[in-house]
């Protein structure tokens, strides 16, 4: 998210709001953008969604104080997805390519970001890796020697107790 309000910044004079749920704010053609910045198209369900539009109205009416003819429009962006409907009556709806393009300005960047983040993500899946090996092992250990007999059969009972009894039961160590 930092990422994006930093180059929105760089392009528009974009900045990180003051305004709870709003992530970034930037004015564009007169027009100051309040968004709410989304992983998907398909973030929420109907109470969140319900929250980011009262969280719109109440940083409309503080950031509308101080200019009555000040035009603000809020933006629920969204990284990737496409949205059939954008005017979405209290706000627009932004995602994939019309998202980027909103915030940077570029056509392209939706595509010209995949190779240094595809880089980034592959540096990071290696370590994850590593990482997610010595838990699955120490994981796999810890459960046979509790939760097994010597020939690997699972002590059912034992595992059910375990995760379903009204007294706490604790493992050895």
């Amino acid at each position: 998210m930092k990422l994006l309000v930093i180059f929105c910044g760089r392009v528009y004079g974009g900045r990180e709001s003051a305004a709870e749920g709003i992530d970034l704010e930037f004015e564009k053609d007169d027009i100051l953008f309040i968004v709410s910045i989304k992983s998907g198209p398909n973030w929420g369900n109907s109470s969140q969604i319900n929250k980011m539009k009262d969280n719109f109205r109440k940083a409309k009416r503080v950031l509308g104080t101080h200019s009555s003819s000040r035009n603000i429009v809020a933006v629920n962006g969204c990284c990737y997805g496409r949205e059939t409907t954008e005017d979405k009556v209290e706000y627009l709806k932004l995602c994939g390519e019309k998202f980027w393009t909103f915030i940077s300005g570029i056509e392209t960047l939706y595509t010209d970001i995949i190779k240094p983040l595809g880089h980034k993500a592959k540096e990071r899946n290696e370590e994850f890796a590593v990482e997610y090996g010595k838990v699955a092992n120490r994981f796999t250990r810890e459960f046979i020697g509790e939760f097994c007999h010597e020939d690997g059969t699972i002590l059912w009972d034992k595992v059910v107790k375990f995760n379903s009894s009204a007294q706490k039961i604790v493992w050895s160590d």
